[in-house]
């Protein structure tokens, strides 16, 4: 059978108080749209449609992998399904979930699909402390069938007691659902479509009506405004720590801990407080991590320490960092840096589209860019590659065991031989032969009996 895959996202989102739309606002680094996708990856659909309205271009424009109806304008969502109607595919099931709704697991709209195969409405409800904003259920007494919905606003006071609340996600026979969705009326109190109606529709014509509860409430939990979106931020984290914990690692305080992205790990890993990992981060056995670092789009190898304040952003280019390296602490590691094992890069040095062979160090305030270093270089505090001409970039070539002395200027493309020494204070232009000496600064000159200038009062 056919599987139709539909996400409503044309809200406004008039409580978040942004030119952003709502669903393209950032939960744990993806959008609250991306999330909804990423969940249905694995259902292998027929169609997958988004509804959009407000913000279509930006939401269209961000979003890729699917086909798009637009609901123009917002009647409810009852007329956002009427608008797709032509867009389904086959008779078999199509799945509804909604695009601010960013945590529904995979597990659970397969349980909506297979509940459904075709024939029955199935809805995702859930159990709730404070139902308030939710459609409450009412089931039958007697052999506890779903019988309607009633929106939170149109609920008398004894169906709001309910606390089984509906969570806005539903899988129908798709046949069946085109015939219900365009025989919606807008008679209540708000004058818009509701699909919940769709409910009765299919107890008056005998057609099964199932509710299967959410697994926990966090994954039908919505964002409508800044307040709930941090909220479920957190409560995200706290899940995704709580896995890693589970897996091993050690975090110094799970609330003081975010992932934007994956992080695979091996054993006795350990991490401080005030980490942010984005992207794709691997960390090896025994790595461990400093307070305050972000880390994004990096391998770690096993026994490195990443110390305190250190910036790594591999970006799409990605960066390594080898067995056993020191990095930081207040170090930047950028696209393209590529650490062998033992690599030091101390305070304050910034690596960029660079190569270091293992042992190689720069351990203070120091540039290496578009380099290739060699084994146990020792680069100095102060020293920097000039790798910018203005309009290209030049490769710096540092053999095994050269040794760069303090404030130099290696103005590229440029070679240094293995073994060389460059003289502190150096600005280098020409290549330095295996085991020479470069020295290039202005000769010293002291004036005896000068005496400083004084301020004129």
């Amino acid at each position: 059978m056919a599987l139709n895959i539909v996400i409503m996202a044309a809200g406004k989102g008039t409580r978040m108080k942004s030119a952003t739309p709502k669903v393209l606002h950032k939960l744990a680094g993806r959008s609250l749209l991306g999330h909804v996708l990423k969940s249905c990856e694995a259902l292998a659909a027929d169609a997958r449609i988004v509804i959009t309205g407000h913000g279509a271009d930006q939401v269209e424009a961000a979003t890729q992998g699917v086909s798009f109806v637009r609901q123009m304008p917002q009647l409810g969502t009852g007329h956002a399904i009427q608008q797709v109607v032509p867009a389904l595919v086959g008779e078999g099931t199509t799945l509804i979930l909604n695009g601010d709704v960013p945590l529904i697991e995979t597990t659970t709209a397969k349980a909506l699909i297979e509940a459904c195969a075709g024939h029955a409405l199935v809805l995702l409800t859930v159990d709730l402390a404070d139902p308030t904003g939710y459609g409450r259920i009412i089931r039958d007494p007697d052999d506890g069938g779903v019988l309607a919905i009633v929106e939170h606003k149109d609920a008398t006071p004894e169906q709001r007691l309910i606390h089984e609340g509906y969570s806005g996600m539903m899988a129908a026979p798709t046949g069946a659902l085109k015939r219900w969705v365009g025989a919606l009326t807008n008679n209540n109190a708000q004058g818009e479509y509701y699909l919940t109606d769709i409910v009765a529709m299919a107890v008056a014509e005998g057609l099964p009506v199932l509710g299967i509860k959410a697994h926990n409430e966090i994954e039908v939990l919505g964002v409508n405004d800044p307040v709930q979106l941090s909220q479920l931020e957190r409560a995200f984290q706290a899940r995704q720590a709580e896995q890693l914990m589970r897996a091993g690692v050690r975090l110094a305080d799970p609330a003081r801990f975010d992932l934007r992205g994956t992080l695979t790990h091996g054993q006795d890993v350990e991490i401080d407080v005030n980490c942010v990992f984005e992207g794709d981060v691997s960390l090896g056995d025994g790595v461990r991590v400093g307070a305050h670092c972000v880390i994004r789009n990096v391998k770690i190898a096993a026994g490195a320490r990443i110390h305190e304040f250190t910036h790594i952003d591999g970006e799409a280019a990605g960066a390594s960092v080898g067995e056993g390296a020191l990095i930081g602490p207040f170090a930047r590691l950028r696209p393209g840096a590529q650490l062998g094992a033992e690599v030091h890069i101390g305070n304050f040095v910034e690596v960029k589209n660079s190569t270091l062979a293992k042992g190689a160090k720069a351990n203070h305030l120091a540039y290496l860019g578009d380099a290739t270093v060699g084994e146990r270089v020792n680069y100095g505090a102060g020293s920097i590659t000039a790798n910018y001409d203005g309009a290209n970039k030049h490769r710096t070539t540092i053999g095994d065991d050269v040794h760069v002395g303090s404030n130099c200027v290696l103005v590229a493309p440029i070679s240094i031989g293995n073994g060389a020494t460059i003289g502190g204070g150096s600005t280098i232009t020409k290549e330095v032969a295996p085991g020479d000496l470069a020295v290039a600064r202005g000769k010293q000159v002291s004036i005896a009996g000068w005496t400083r200038p004084t301020k004129k009062r």
